[in-house]
């Protein structure tokens, strides 16, 4: 698709110079010894994420409704034929990602079936290479990668007690029943997950479709539902017109898709609109009927109806195939390609552009804050300096010792900046310390302890709303601890501009709130994976440890990302006072030296003045410097700006100055003989 691959490319190249630009930012700031560590880290967790960026597709379906075949039209049709293997019944028999990445040769990785009788999840399995098959793929030759993506598809036959043991098989469900045969085995999928890594060229631009399993396997692997279709940019939920929306489609699409995320990134997709095609009914009667269709799914999905899209899937590949227009237009592929593009890039373009231009414009107010500082003394260097021009020896003393004294003054304040990291540090740990590890493993080895007490599996539910409750209370410690900080920086930003006429932005307002959401969706997909079927169909500790490979291992995800935050948050509110702290500990340092060496003739008063006047211009260029870099950051990041030029590597090394230090905050006067 030419305007989805356009616009990825676009895409892709905005991205590169943004990063390039932010770069050239931090590369800025280092020359002129204007970055610090916090600034730094910063500015280097933004570029690793734009080089990281990836927009993922998750398609989601029961079984037969087209989603391969869905695929293959929308993302594959300029390989020249089938990409995804398609046939009648089940062809995705487990969940499959296609991407690219550069850093391995074409090929599958592809997860056994046999590590689901063991803890841990496919995310958990992906850190360790030893645990999937890698098989080769052959990216020249179309006919050889729909022969190598029939791998996703395999099948094997296991004894029922094996499938059982998997997750795979229930036998209070008469359809599973029905497919076991006279030996006593089932079908059941040879792999858990699959990765196709090829380079395709939206999959170059950072492309992943997520191509998902039915129902049934889906309830198989919570992970589905808990972290990958949630953490897609689009989902597009396939429903077939010859079915229309069944009790399955519709569980799937409140337990899986509506309950994973923002409703604004979904579309439902009406595929095999050719079924409904008939010699026998005029055009008019044809859509008529679609439009019917369309109505009752957006009553039942309770989704505008301009979210769903009527299409055939396999004519429109037809038609791409043998580049046939008015069969394209009948197949109504190109609305659904054109929504994709519309929708999804400028969405997630949105997001980026937001969270770099944070970024840079707090960065930048801070270092805009630092260089102030320098210019207002200079200024004030400037003025005394000019006040002694024909005085006599004694004026010159008494403004060395007022100097002086202003610097041991100065003392002071920087204490008051030791002592208050002193305070945030206490007060950080207890803000930490309800999202660590142990806390949760504490708060997740009781819910185990009592659900093993427990006589019954259908105790389980209210021991599993008290550990979601628990982990509710958690963050809101977390909250009231942040609050206190926040006060505490306000408070004490507040007494610096009323001593020393500093103006300090404000802490950066946060909160983890945004969790509480994400504990909230958590608890809801559990109720899926816990419901009263499933609690009176499986066996007791086959549910506890369920418990623990998905809910507590998710639950660390969320208290893992929280943390991460909080930390990330907390490590940017002294920094940017301790850069005040130097530069006006280093103005008074320099203005005392300055008269000093005027009072003993180690030069002249006219000389230092002239220094000055360059150090105030060096300054003042700096300023306006600083306002031009900024202002090429944030024209890249708007979409206006050109390419920057060629930057320093990304990942080189920054040194950092010190931040300030309790043995820095000897008396200044110390290092200056009167």
């Amino acid at each position: 698709m030419a305007e989805l691959a356009g616009s990825l490319e676009k895409y892709g190249a905005w991205r590169s110079a943004l990063a390039q630009a932010i770069v050239e930012f931090r590369g800025w700031l280092q020359e002129n010894k204007l970055l610090d560590a916090e600034a730094s880290r910063r500015i280097g967790v933004a570029v690793d994420r734009l080089a990281e960026d990836r927009l993922v597709v998750a398609v989601v379906a029961e079984f037969s409704r087209g989603k391969s075949e869905l695929i293959n039209a929308i993302f594959f049709a300029d390989c020249g034929r089938r990409i995804l293997p398609t046939s009648a019944g089940r062809t995705t028999m487990c969940p499959t990602e296609l991407m690219y990445d550069e850093r391995l040769a074409p090929c599958i990785r592809a997860l056994p079936i046999e590590t689901r009788a063991r803890s841990g999840g496919p995310s958990e399995f992906r850190r360790s290479d030893a645990e999937w098959r890698t098989f080769p793929v052959d990216a020249a030759s179309a006919d050889g990668m729909l022969e190598a993506f029939k791998l996703v598809s395999e099948t094997m036959r296991v004894r029922v007690e094996e499938a059982k043991s998997y997750g795979l098989f229930d036998p209070d469900d008469p359809d599973q029943q029905a497919g076991v045969d006279a030996d006593g085995t089932v079908e059941i999928s040879r792999w858990r997950h699959a990765v196709i890594n090829f380079p395709h060229p939206l999959l170059r631009q950072g492309l992943v479709v997520l191509d998902t399993p039915g129902l049934n396997a889906i309830g198989a692997e919570p992970e589905l539902t808990l972290s990958l279709v949630p953490s897609a940019h689009a989902v597009l939920f396939v429903l077939a017109a010859d079915t229309g929306l069944t009790k399955s489609d519709l569980e799937m699409w409140r337990h899986v898709v509506r309950d994973s995320g923002a409703t604004e990134h979904h579309i439902a997709v009406l595929n095999k609109i050719d079924g409904l095609w008939d010699g026998l009914k005029t055009a008019a009667e044809i859509d008529a009927e679609v439009q019917r269709q369309i109505s009752l799914v957006s009553r039942r999905l309770e989704l505008d109806r301009r979210r769903i899209f009527a299409v055939s899937a396999q004519k429109g590949l037809v038609a791409k195939l043998q580049h046939d227009a008015q069969l394209l237009a009948a197949s109504r592929l190109p609305a659904l390609e054109n929504a994709l593009v519309t929708m999804l890039v400028p969405a997630k373009q949105e997001i980026v552009r937001s969270q770099s231009l944070s970024l840079i414009e707090r960065v930048g107010e801070e270092v805009r804050q630092t260089l102030a500082v320098r210019e207002r003394g200079l200024v004030e260097q400037l003025y005394e300096m000019r006040s002694l021009q024909g005085k006599n020896q004694g004026s010159i003393v008494r403004m060395l010792q007022r100097a002086q004294g202003e610097a041991a003054e100065f003392e002071t304040v920087a204490r008051k900046v030791v002592a208050t990291r002193f305070v945030l540090n206490k007060i950080a740990a207890q803000a930490l310390a309800p999202l660590k590890r142990d806390a949760l493993r504490e708060a997740a080895g009781k819910a185990r302890e009592r659900m093993h007490a427990a006589w019954l599996p259908t105790a389980f539910a209210p021991i599993i709303a008290e550990f979601f409750d628990g982990l509710r209370q958690a963050i809101r410690q977390t909250n009231a601890r942040i609050a206190e900080m926040e006060k505490l920086m306000i408070g004490m930003q507040g007494n610096f501009a009323q001593e020393l006429g500093w103006s300090l932005a404000a802490p950066m307002t946060f909160s983890i709130d945004s969790y509480l959401a994400e504990v909230d969706r958590l608890q809801e997909a559990t109720k899926l994976q816990f419901g009263a079927v499933v609690v009176l169909t499986r066996g007791k500790w086959g549910l506890i440890e369920r418990f623990l490979e998905t809910v507590v291992a998710k639950s660390r995800d969320i208290f893992v990302a929280a943390e991460r935050d909080v930390e990330a948050w907390i490590g940017s509110l002294l920094p940017p006072v301790e850069a005040q702290v130097r530069e006006q500990r280093a103005a008074l340092l320099r203005r005392a030296e300055s008269v000093q060496k005027i009072r003993d003739a180690q030069e002249s008063l006219e000389g230092r003045i002239g220094e000055l006047e360059d150090a105030l211009r060096a300054a003042q260029e700096k300023i306006e410097a600083l306002k031009q870099q900024l202002g090429r950051a944030r024209s890249t990041a708007r979409g206006s700006g050109q390419p920057p030029a060629a930057a320093a590597d990304v990942g080189s090394a920054v040194e950092h100055p010190e931040l300030i230090s309790a043995e820095e905050l000897g008396l200044v006067r110390q290092r200056v003989s009167a």
